[in-house]
């Protein structure tokens, strides 16, 4: 799969503001829209809505709105791939969302937490990576076909 060439793909970067989402949805419509089927946009918009706010929310919460959220999609032939790296502290991401679904009560009652959820379950890889350059990368892979 890592051979194959994208149809399109686009990197964008924001500062640090709930602001900026209204950019990235806009943006994202651009590249993604005119290659998925209609039915499958929203479920795109939900993923990057909740994977920026993220970033926002509790990345950076102690980060100056200066500090940059860059964000990349590809789209594939059937998939699309999404990228958001912050520079916040390390999550463990698997570990929460074990937490997160463990727990008797539904998870989509937890309104703190409803949005890693809504990622896990709209994705078909959903991984939280530390990189080289001491970034974290949240990649969300979503299947088209």
């Amino acid at each position: 799969m890592k051979d194959k060439q994208p149809k399109a793909e686009s990197q964008l970067q924001v500062e640090t503001d709930l602001k900026a989402l209204t950019s990235v949805l806009e943006w994202l419509e651009n590249i993604v829209l005119p290659m998925i089927p209609a039915d499958f946009w929203w479920q795109c918009r939900l993923i990057i809505n909740e994977g920026f706010t993220n970033a926002v929310r509790h990345a950076h919460q102690n980060l100056p709105p200066a500090t940059p959220i860059d964000i990349e999609v590809k789209v594939f032939a059937d998939y699309l791939e999404i990228r958001i790296w912050d520079r916040g502290q390390p999550f463990n991401l698997e570990a929460k969302l074990h937490s997160i679904m463990q727990e008797q009560r539904d998870p989509l009652d937890r309104e703190g937490e409803r949005g890693l959820v809504f990622m896990y379950k709209l994705t078909d890889e959903l991984r939280y990576i530390r990189t080289d350059d001491r970034r974290n990368c949240l990649v969300m892979r979503k299947n088209i076909t």
